[in-house]
């Protein structure tokens, strides 16, 4: 929600573009928990405490955009962590399972989008230079370099859980 207790979009935390000022962002935690520096909320936005923001910052990363945010019941700082890149680099024959929309499941819109990927594998090729992105057509899913992965392993940072892809 926004500051004003307005719903916002969710999907646009997925879009790999810039947003504009929003406000502070609320996020309601039911049931509440253990506190993480890293943690994803609905829709898959990552939340990160300012220990994560500081971390990029030093090691220069700035394909992403960090936009204020309140944890209720939290003290923060809190950011939603907004990755300002999506590249086309799923690797479909490595993957476990792969499925695309097909105009029989009814959904025109999406005839031809992922439906399912499942043990996802990319191509680090395509990812290049990149320490941060989500990839196209799943954007769900957050990608971390090497680099990155183990920097957040050293502070460490709380709530990261990594998966090779």
């Amino acid at each position: 929600m926004d500051e004003h207790g307005l719903k916002i979009d969710p999907w646009q935390f997925t879009e790999g573009r810039r947003l504009g000022p929003q406000g502070t962002i609320r996020f309601p935690v039911k049931p509440d928990g253990v506190e993480l520096e890293f943690t994803q909320g609905a829709f898959s936005i990552p939340v990160v405490h300012s220990r994560v923001v500081q971390l990029f910052e030093r090691m220069g990363i700035q394909d992403v955009q960090f936009i204020p945010a309140h944890v209720n019941g939290h003290s923060g700082p809190w950011f939603i962590l907004n990755s300002l890149r999506v590249i086309h680099c799923i690797d479909e024959p490595r993957c476990r399972e792969v499925q695309h929309f097909m105009p029989e499941d009814g959904q025109p819109e999406k005839v031809g989008q992922y439906r399912v990927v499942s043990g996802m594998r990319i191509n680090p090729t395509k990812a290049g230079d990149a320490h941060i992105f989500r990839p196209w057509g799943w954007t769900m899913a957050l990608i971390v370099s090497e680099d990155l992965k183990q920097a957040l392993e050293r502070e460490p940072i709380t709530g990261t859980r990594f998966t090779e892809v």
